[in-house]
């Protein structure tokens, strides 16, 4: 019946410039329910939730909520209706701090006479109390950008929960957090489902789908695909339906480096005394080093370093047999270095420039011509050329980076650094957020780019990418190197008895 449901979006059609996103997709949602909505990268998930949520306007199509039709023209009009989502990439204001990001656009205010003041003091007790209620530490103060992805993340989560919602939409809530967060969070949405919110749950991780899920809708190429109540359907029948063909084998091989080291580290510790002390390694030609361990293992700013974003205290770095003891961006790039980072909206793309620009921004000066000015026939030529060869899905170089999804967003960063000739790709979280179609496109990548020679130090909060994509496993744990795995020896086991090898007080006196 359709009174059933808390949420109808009917025959919903979505046309970008060159492609049709969404073609004709019907969703309908209980109440009290997770319902899991899943596909490839570029299926339209996100379109689909962005079209529902006044993002996007769309070409056809209707959206019913408690069975009155809704029109929605701007977000603003989603969560007066009873909306709210949490997005895939951070839509943060990071130089603002957490309660002021909570309220933004609804703050609490005071009345001065004829003066109406934000009402700063509410605003604090207000965070305050929903951190409490949501189990979550985090100072109502503290500026979003000195919080780490997952915490940054966590504030995405209670903003969605604070506009107490009737249907809440999470697109890839997990993708920064860690074990003990994906489980705080499991908690909050079985809260609201208790409490008769709808919840549309996006993710591409599959344990967390059969765990959380009460249904699980199917999209491919932009056409909803069906709809399953989860305890009937398998992994292997779901990934099927996403993929449109059965399950590949998902790592590709990788082959044997060479013994020749390309990268030594050698004590290296931050200028930040709270971050990574005393790290030494080294990288043979062709080999792909993972970097394990739980989240504030410091294994971003472990690589961040290496690159040059982040201040040395002591330590050097030979590439190719060149010390290097302070290193900066741009040097690294002169040695060989490239740097693919793990907040792929906040520091990798420029949303609002297009695939040509995206992939040439980090080598335009090879364009130049003898009158210093950009030569743009080559520029869309070799831009085009690398694109290609890496299968970006777009209908033409043009496009906005924005509007690509996750995975193919990815694929134009290779093909930035691929741009600069590089001998070393330094990849954090290079799947981050990407469905597993993508993620094998992806692996596709890598394998390849290590049968060239290239070698890749890759950093995974995923235990099977690091078992399936790595010749050996380098684990941190509170900042301190706890020891490396060759890809025979490492286990799931061996690898999280390496990650947490640090007691809690041990870490206290680092």
């Amino acid at each position: 019946m359709e009174e059933s449901y808390e949420l109808q979006i009917k025959n919903v059609t979505k046309i970008f410039p060159g492609v049709k996103a969404l073609d004709s997709v019907s969703l309908n949602v209980r109440p009290g329910t997770v319902h899991a909505l899943m596909g490839e990268n570029g299926a339209g998930k996100s379109t689909l939730m962005k079209c529902l949520f006044g993002i996007y306007k769309m070409n056809e199509g209707e959206i019913f909520l408690k069975g009155e039709k809704k029109v929605f023209h701007s977000t603003q009009n989603a969560l007066e209706a009873g909306v709210s989502m949490i997005h895939q990439e951070l839509m943060n204001v990071p130089d603002r701090c957490v309660k002021e990001n909570l309220w933004l656009g609804r703050e609490p205010v005071k009345q001065v006479g004829p003066f109406r003041f934000l009402n700063h003091k509410k605003m604090h007790a207000d965070t305050a109390i929903l951190m409490k209620k949501l189990d979550m530490e985090i100072d109502p103060s503290a500026h979003l950008r000195t919080l780490s992805i997952s915490l940054q993340q966590a504030c995405e989560i209670a903003r969605a929960v604070s506009y107490s919602a009737s249907v809440v939409v999470m697109d890839e809530p997990t993708s920064s957090l860690s074990g003990k967060e994906v489980k705080h969070l499991f908690r909050i949405i079985n809260d609201l489902r208790d409490a008769g919110v709808a919840v549309i749950y996006i993710s591409h991780k599959m344990d967390e789908i059969f765990q959380i899920s009460d249904e699980i809708s199917v999209m491919r190429d932009g056409r909803m695909i069906g709809t399953y109540d989860t305890a009937e359907i398998d992994e292997e029948t779901l990934i099927k339906y996403m993929v449109g063909r059965e399950n590949a084998k998902i790592f590709p091989y990788l082959g044997e480096p060479s013994d020749t080291t390309i990268l030594e580290v050698k004590n290296l510790t931050s200028a930040d005394e709270k971050s990574f002390k005393n790290i030494s390694f080294s990288l043979k030609k062709g080999e792909i080093l993972g970097i394990g361990g739980l989240v504030g293992a410091q294994r971003t700013e472990l690589v961040e370093a290496i690159f040059g974003i982040r201040s040395l205290a002591e330590g050097e770095i030979q590439i190719n047999g060149k010390t290097v003891t302070k290193p900066t961006p741009f040097q690294s790039i002169r040695n060989g270095l490239a740097l693919i980072t793990e907040d792929r909206r906040g520091s990798g793309i420029f949303p609002l420039l297009n695939i040509t620009m995206n992939t040439a921004m980090a080598s335009l000066g090879k364009f130049l011509n003898r009158f210093k000015l950009l030569n743009h026939k080559e520029i869309r030529k070799d831009t085009k050329r690398l694109n290609t060869s890496l299968k970006t899905k777009t209908p033409h170089m043009g496009t906005f980076i924005q509007n690509l999804s996750g995975g193919n967003q990815q694929k134009v960063l290779i093909s930035r650094w691929l741009m600069t000739e590089p001998d070393i790709f330094i990849m954090d979280e290079p799947t981050r957020g990407i469905d597993i179609g993508a993620k094998f496109e992806i692996y596709t990548i890598i394998a390849e780019l290590v049968k060239q020679g290239k070698s890749i130090i890759m950093v995974s909060s995923e235990m099977m990418e690091l078992l399936g994509m790595s010749h050996r496993i380098m684990v941190l744990c509170n900042g301190r190197h706890t020891g490396t795995l060759n890809r025979s020896e490492a286990t799931q086991e061996e690898i999280m008895k390496l990650a947490s090898r640090f007691s809690e007080g041990e870490k206290n006196g680092f």
